[in-house]
């Protein structure tokens, strides 16, 4: 069984990925951490995150594994050294947004995903990003794309910035936001949008709870269609 769920930044993804994935048992796919390991060593080694020649060099000498934790978590590792919070930074953050345009990243990164998505032994998936129902998951038999108002997104972005402990700026975190939605709605490879047969859930005005017994409805109808 492979959950999809695709959507722009803040209409929390994440969040109900994890809790979908750790109460149905499965296993959980972040695409967004491998854009920003891919940021993070380009800040790292002080290469342009929008030069697409340095950073396709780049991918060719780095070695990216991702791999599941117990709970739900999925840890990611760059040369052999597992990131974690370095990842989520306002500057990781803006050069994921770059990388990610880059139809050579994006390429780069499409085996490391499926590959994740055929271990042995995992019972299903809940792969969370920005294409996992139109190009990295089209075969998935539940779908869903999760959308907010601007101003709700940038609200949540900005809290969990200050939540980390860093400085955020709530006007500049929704410039970012959209700047971040233009690019990926626009780019040439796989463009930010529902797949046909995905369930639209505007979580505005949902608690999380709320957005997550919702899709274990789908989840249960389509898993049992399926028996």
């Amino acid at each position: 069984m492979i959950v999809a769920i695709d959507g722009p930044s803040g209409v929390g993804k994440s969040t109900v990925a994890k809790l979908i994935a750790a109460r149905l048992g499965y296993a959980y796919l972040d695409s967004g951490a491998l854009y920003r390991a891919v940021a993070w060593k380009a800040l790292s080694t002080g290469t342009d995150p929008a030069a697409s020649d340095a950073i396709r060099r780049l991918c060719a000498t780095t070695t990216l594994k991702v791999s599941s934790t117990v709970g739900g978590g999925m840890v990611v590792e760059v040369d052999g050294q597992a990131l974690q919070d370095e990842l989520r930074t306002p500057e990781v953050s803006r050069a994921a947004s770059q990388v990610a345009a880059l139809p050579d990243v994006r390429a780069r990164l499409l085996p490391v995903q499926q590959n994740f998505g055929r271990q042995a032994g995992v019972r299903g998936i809940v792969a969370e990003g920005r294409d996992m129902g139109t190009r990295v998951f089209p075969q998935a038999p539940v779908k869903f794309f999760l959308e907010a108002a601007p101003a709700e997104r940038a609200r949540r972005r900005h809290a969990e910035f200050v939540g980390a402990g860093q400085a955020a700026d709530l006007a500049e975190t929704q410039r970012e936001l959209e700047v971040r939605d233009g690019r990926d709605r626009t780019r040439e490879s796989a463009p930010l949008a529902a797949a046909p047969d995905a369930m639209i859930i505007d979580t505005s005005r949902l608690t999380i709870e709320e957005v997550v017994e919702r899709m274990l409805r789908m989840i249960e109808r389509k898993a049992a269609a399926l028996r």
